[in-house]
């Protein structure tokens, strides 16, 4: 068992613990900050992206819970997927999937015919590279094709590994913006409503509550969906170009278990 790498997959999910916890904490306080600010009857401009407001026929302004509940939800949408980018972000790099010094070492030990030093290491390794290249060596007894076989079959699955755990970033890009506009038609279908209430008259105040809800949401759920579709391209792009080159050093180090007699009597005529 690696002890180091257990430490430092430790550490790493120990502070990405904290992290997911602290930064819906600051968002509570700056949230409870825009509430305080608005009772003390200072306008807050801060608080019409935390709440949504309508003004009642009596002319008190209220609270909207419904709009409010939507932005709460994107909001933290938005923390959730913050958290969770980071976290992919640390977790597929070149380190973890095909560290440079890593294959280095390996080819060096291959070129060396060092077959049971190779498997020994890889065996205490974590990265994609060494799990791939550990599995491959294991089929050695059965011949070329089937090493070849068994490194496609564990490199797919390591690689379809990480694109499903990228997928809810671009889930979560695709969701958000349908809750910001269901916000958007709800706050449209509010600030009719006033019109139509008022007779045709209604007070400017009254439709601000709507249309405010209706720009806030489509707010929050463009803010949550760009982060999230930007990351889910790069991290997809970056875990397919370094599972494509660690699988490329894989197959240059299959080449020293490439059978040579077929190259040999294909290249050798026979006489009739």
């Amino acid at each position: 068992m690696n002890i180091g790498g257990q430490q430092a997959r430790n550490g790493r999910l120990i502070a990405g613990k904290r992290f997911m916890y602290w930064l819906p904490v600051a968002t509570m306080l700056i949230t409870s900050r825009c509430f305080a600010q608005e009772s003390g009857g200072i306008p807050s401009f801060g608080g019409a992206f935390f709440y949504s407001r309508s003004a009642g026929p009596d002319g008190i302004i209220r609270i909207e819970w419904f709009g409010s509940c939507l932005i709460w939800l994107l909001l933290l949408l938005s923390v959730l997927g913050i958290g969770y980018l980071v976290r992919l972000a640390t977790a597929n790099v070149r380190k973890r999937i095909a560290p440079q010094e890593q294959m280095d070492r390996i080819k060096k030990l291959i070129d060396q015919k060092a077959w049971n030093e190779a498997i020994a290491l890889t065996r205490n390794e974590d990265s994609d590279f060494s799990l791939i290249v550990h599995a491959t060596l294991q089929e050695a007894p059965n011949g070329y094709d089937s090493m070849l076989a068994r490194m496609d079959h564990v490199s797919s699955e390591i690689i379809a590994d990480r694109f499903r755990r990228i997928e809810p970033l671009n889930v979560l890009g695709q969701v958000a913006p349908m809750i910001g506009l269901f916000g958007t038609v709800y706050g449209m279908i509010v600030a009719f409503g006033s019109i139509v209430a008022s007779g045709g008259n209604a007070d400017p105040v009254a439709l601000a509550g709507g249309i405010g809800t209706a720009l806030v949401t489509t707010f929050w759920g463009l803010l949550v969906a760009i982060p999230a579709l930007s990351g889910y391209a790069v991290l997809r792009n970056r875990v397919d170009a370094l599972e494509g080159e660690a699988e490329g050093r894989v197959l240059e180090l299959l080449e020293q278990f490439k059978p040579r007699d077929n190259q040999e009597s294909s290249t050798s005529g026979t006489t009739p």
